[in-house]
């Protein structure tokens, strides 16, 4: 195991312990998280280098692509080391790619091109293609992608727990959701994970953290350097340029220093980029720093 992995910590998740640094891969597909990637064996190299440097949880979700991500995690890393943990999700679907550079702005980004569906027989539907996609026998870590509000959420709750019983899944995580959305949650089923988006600049999700940390829930924090988006200027810059890292270190070293249930996904499409983001892990931000940072936001 890379002993900057080991020093970070570890999280328990469907009887794994994992390294609190895990592996996003929503970037290995092509522009828009749509289709493929521009380079295969570049993305199938990343994975295959991400486990050798001692990452275990690969994070994935039907919709990236769609499908791509999770066939490509197959062709690199099948068959799976008992080690590797394999996250992925249900409950989006995709109407077409991402479009970013609209001429009157961003178009077409969240619910526009992810409309979220629910229904128990889509969700079950979706467990089972994700099997068979990345050739596994379970999952380990299966999270429901969005609440759909359309449909009763205990029913889609509930209908991951059927799975788990049946032995297509172990653990049960959320995603993006509200406090009340967890609490009704852990009403049908253990809860295990939280995904939401929080990062140094954006931390709209901070009382959902706090709320897993109180209970030893993992919350796995997506968009971790902001999605390219980060403050050039300010506290993040200035310590950055003090520890001879870059704003996205930092930015991943403060979101492992901030609570010890996170586990950040750093996710990239390129080898040098990953352990870039690694490195990440031996930046030792002090008291102060993590305090300036957080209250910077």
């Amino acid at each position: 195991m890379n002993q900057l992995l080991t020093d970070v910590g570890g999280s328990t998740i469907a009887g794994k312990t994992v390294p609190r640094f895990g592996f996003g891969t929503m970037r290995l597909t092509g522009r828009g998280i749509w289709g493929p990637p521009d380079d295969r064996a570049e993305c199938v190299a990343v994975l295959r280098r991400a486990v050798e440097l001692g990452i275990r949880l690969i994070d994935t979700a039907d919709s990236y692509g769609p499908f791509v991500a999770e066939e490509i995690i197959a062709e690199a890393l099948a068959p799976y080391s008992d080690e590797v943990l394999i996250a992925t999700k249900a409950g989006l679907t995709r109407n077409g790619p991402d479009v970013i550079d609209g001429p009157d702005g961003p178009k077409r980004l969240g619910p526009a091109a992810w409309p979220p569906v629910g229904r128990p027989e889509y969700l079950r539907q979706q467990a089972l293609m994700s099997l068979r996609r990345l050739g596994l026998d379970h999952i380990d870590l299966f999270q429901l992608h969005r609440i759909d509000p359309r449909v009763p959420l205990e029913d889609q709750v509930g209908e991951l727990a059927l799975l788990q019983q049946e032995g297509k899944i172990v653990d049960i995580g959320l995603s993006q959701v509200t406090p009340d959305q967890l609490a009704a949650a852990q009403q049908v089923a253990t809860i295990a994970t939280v995904q939401s988006r929080f990062n140094v600049a954006d931390r709209s999700s901070a009382e959902v953290l706090a709320l897993c940390e109180a209970q030893g829930i993992g919350f796995i924090p997506f968009a971790p350097v902001a999605q390219g988006a980060l403050p050039t200027d300010g506290a993040l810059r200035r310590i950055a340029d003090e520890h001879d890292a870059t704003r996205g270190q930092v930015a991943i070293a403060w979101l492992l220093a901030v609570s010890p249930v996170t586990l950040p996904i750093a996710g990239t499409s390129k080898v040098a980029h990953l352990e870039e983001n690694l490195r990440s892990a031996s930046l030792r931000l002090t008291d102060a720093e993590v305090a300036e940072l957080t209250d910077a936001a």
